[in-house]
């Protein structure tokens, strides 16, 4: 056995990465930090340093996952794109999207993720003002939920294989790029 202590560059990163493998393949239920440590050949107690428990853990994989999220929306250029911008995250970050939404692992007082949740929420909300405009009778607040809980259910079912026989060989994201145009015709 080696008697030199190890030294990690970036054990935090490590971690994060370790993690989301295993949520992705076996949901938040299968973590665990003495794994995890074992799989980037730390001590157990390492990852308690970055995270200070399994829920630590997880609220800073939401708050990275709004933050990529606020991102991938901030380039929308109206609602459609930002649906699509949406569907194109949860597939892109499957274990990011089924940790965000998932309140009761998470730190809710936790600041990193209150802002970065403000930044998604943030992006949102653009995404659709710049459909309807205010001034035009379109309840902002309403709008938004609409517009993400459509994004947000066919996300969660395209992550969880309800839609593979409806989709055929249609590309996800165009799908979701038709459907605000049944609720919005003016989108």
């Amino acid at each position: 056995m080696n008697d030199r202590p190890y030294h990690h560059g970036d054990l935090r990163r490590a971690i994060l990465a370790a993690a989301l493998d295993v949520i992705a393949a076996d949901g938040p239920a299968g973590l665990s930090l003495r794994d995890l440590a074992r799989r980037a050949g730390v001590s157990h107690a390492a990852p308690a340093h970055h995270f200070r428990d399994r829920t630590g853990l997880l609220t800073a994989i939401a708050a990275e996952g709004h933050g990529l999220l606020a991102a991938a929306l901030a380039e929308a250029t109206d609602l459609r794109e930002a649906g699509a911008r949406y569907v194109r995250f949860a597939r892109e970050h499957p274990a990011h999207f089924q940790v965000m939404f998932s309140p009761e692992l998470l730190r809710a007082d936790d600041l990193e993720l209150t802002m970065a949740r403000a930044l998604s929420a943030a992006a949102l909300t653009d995404a659709v003002a710049v459909t309807a405009p205010a001034g035009d009778g379109t309840d902002a607040r309403l709008a938004r939920i609409a517009v993400w809980s459509l994004a947000h259910g066919f996300a969660t079912l395209l992550l969880g294989h309800n839609l593979d026989g409806l989709l055929g060989d249609e590309d996800p994201e165009e799908v979701l790029r038709a459907l605000p145009m049944m609720l919005f015709p003016s989108a």
